[in-house]
């Protein structure tokens, strides 16, 4: 009787697994496709085998959005990888009301990209409240351009994704720090450790396994940032364009009645094989500390 209803799971399935594939594989596959001809938004698609990403190699705007992704990279992550670790072990104390800073401190997760990005400029701006209070305090002497200048924009950006994204990561520290043996704690107290030894020494290694899947989805978050960028410049991208991510390019490139769909499709293809290769890597170092860890 089991036997002959094997099919019962799938037809549960099917609606979630068609949706996905509508939403999800559909586009991919579209996309790869797309990526090797000369499509346009309103006609072409004549096939032009390499010729896309040919021209990809000799595309400095293209290359300065790669630049500026990989800035994105290097600056953010680390950062989503300590501070929430920080943290969740401060917020870890089963102390009375510390429920409400833990709430406190997720409320950013849940506000949207473009609420935050439009607060965060009005504090930036020239005539905001972070530079009325360096002026005040005359640790400079006239406003920074946070918003006008290419790379202060893009490091603004950047402090806007780290604090929205301390609360999202916190919470999933705080599950790992739920399952480290209290009695590691305990005998390192016994041998003389203090606070500080003690979250180098038992709580790093315990929960290294979570810091690299942080590490992971904070690399992809940041590969895909755009929404920062377009509020917090105002849909500019700084002066020239200059702040613009890949993603940002992406839809540029493609958005319009003279959109180059074909070529928005092969720099697409492009960024997800290399955040698919970096998917893949951190597996790699996930398998390897788990078995240095066993």
């Amino acid at each position: 009787m089991i036997g002959r209803r094997w099919y019962v799971p799938w037809l549960f399935l099917a609606p979630a697994l068609l949706v996905t594939a509508l939403m999800t594989w559909g586009p991919l596959a579209n996309t790869g496709v797309l990526a090797f001809t000369d499509a346009q938004a309103l006609g072409g698609g004549q096939f032009t085998g390499l010729d896309n990403f040919v021209r990809l190699a000799d595309d400095t705007d293209f290359f300065r959005a790669l630049g500026n992704t990989a800035l994105y990279l290097v600056v953010v992550v680390p950062a989503l990888v300590l501070l929430p670790l920080l943290l969740a072990q401060l917020v870890h104390a089963k102390l009375p009301g510390i429920g409400a800073f833990r709430a406190v401190f997720y409320t950013p997760v849940i506000a949207s990209m473009v609420v935050v990005g439009l607060i965060w400029s009005w504090l930036l701006s020239s005539d905001g409240l972070v530079n009325a209070v360096l002026v005040k305090l005359r640790v400079v002497a006239e406003p920074l351009p946070f918003l006008t200048d290419a790379t202060l924009l893009l490091f603004s950006c950047m402090l806007v994704t780290v604090w929205k994204g301390l609360g999202y990561y916190m919470v999933i520290y705080l599950a790992a720090l739920s399952n480290v043996p209290g009695e590691l704690h305990e005998a390192a107290r016994v041998d003389g450790a203090g606070a500080v030894r003690r979250f180098r020494s038992v709580t790093v290694p315990t929960v290294r396994p979570t810091m690299l899947l942080v590490g992971t989805l904070a690399a992809i978050s940041a590969t895909k940032v755009f929404a920062e960028i377009y509020v917090m410049s105002s849909g500019t991208a700084g002066p020239g364009g200059q702040a613009k991510s890949i993603v940002y390019y992406i839809r540029e490139v493609g958005l319009g009645v003279d959109g180059e769909i074909g070529y928005a499709s092969a720099m697409s293809l492009t960024l997800f094989v290399g955040t698919l290769g970096l998917s893949v890597l951190a597996l790699v170092l996930r398998r390897r500390s788990e078995r240095n860890t066993a």
